[in-house]
């Protein structure tokens, strides 16, 4: 260490720093892989090193981070995964409670068997397919009236059999209902104040008739009580066994012994 100068020796603890930064980043990643169910991109991607060590600072940050746009920071969504306590918002419950669909103190779960065509395949609805019940239930606000799905459309989806019959359903199609159930005390709501008999006895959500008559009843989105989590991930703990503490320290000999090489020492 006394044959390199200070800003070669900093330089050099900096790039094991730097090193070990990059090893905590992936092991957080990598356990949030195992710990969650299909954790999507938009989160996994979200661990990066906010702040990489330099020769002037040596630090370095690994956390989630949120890089703008539409999505819930990572920090907020992460928060109850580590902490525990009420999971935030998704962006479709967001725009569901708005519209007037999605009750107060309610989030929402994809069945198990999901809608044709509505989830991501990781546990979320698909944006168009949100845009689509959004715009069936004529729940857009003024601003965007003209989204509403209008009568022609909605016929096009019900395909509905029987001439004259306003509860017939589709014979091809799908016709969508919201069923409260307990939420709010039995009652039942579909577009334009249409209401299903069979809605009282189903568990609070938006489902779909199909089938000819729509005698086929599926479950397209469930409202659940809004829970409160344990915690399920330490992303301190994560960084202790990703051997960081002792890897780092042996980086950063191996980068002093590099730069005094260099120096000809």
């Amino acid at each position: 260490m006394a044959a390199i100068s200070g800003p070669q020796l900093d330089q050099a603890i900096s790039e094991g720093i730097n090193m070990g930064a990059g090893r905590a980043k992936n092991a957080m990643r990598a356990e949030m892989q195992s710990v969650f169910d299909r954790p999507t991109p938009y989160i996994l991607n979200a661990v990066q090193v906010q702040k990489k060590a330099v020769a002037t600072d040596l630090t370095a940050m690994v956390a989630p981070t949120y890089m703008g746009g539409k999505g819930v920071d990572p920090q907020k969504i992460l928060a109850a995964q580590e902490e525990g306590g009420r999971r935030q918002d998704k962006r479709s419950e967001v725009a569901l409670r708005r519209a007037g669909i999605l009750p107060r103190g309610y989030q929402t779960a994809i069945p198990a068997t999901p809608f044709v065509g509505s989830d991501d395949g990781r546990g979320n609805l698909r944006g168009a397919f949100l845009v689509q019940l959004i715009s069936y239930f004529q729940a857009f606000g003024e601003q965007g009236h003209r989204a509403n799905m209008t009568a022609k459309r909605k016929q096009a989806i019900h395909l509905r059999g029987g001439k004259g019959a306003k509860f017939v359903g589709p014979v091809r199609g799908h016709r969508f209902f919201v069923a409260y159930g307990s939420a709010r005390g039995g009652a039942r709501w579909t577009a334009k104040g249409e209401n299903d008999r069979r809605a009282s006895s189903l568990a609070p959500g938006i489902w779909a008739a199909t089938g000819t008559g729509g005698v086929d009843v599926r479950p397209v989105l469930m409202f659940v009580k809004t829970a409160s989590y344990t915690p399920r991930i330490s992303l301190e703990q994560v960084r202790q066994r990703s051997g960081v503490d002792e890897l780092v320290p042996k980086w950063i000999r191996g980068r002093i012994y590099e730069a005094a090489k260099r120096a000809g020492r």
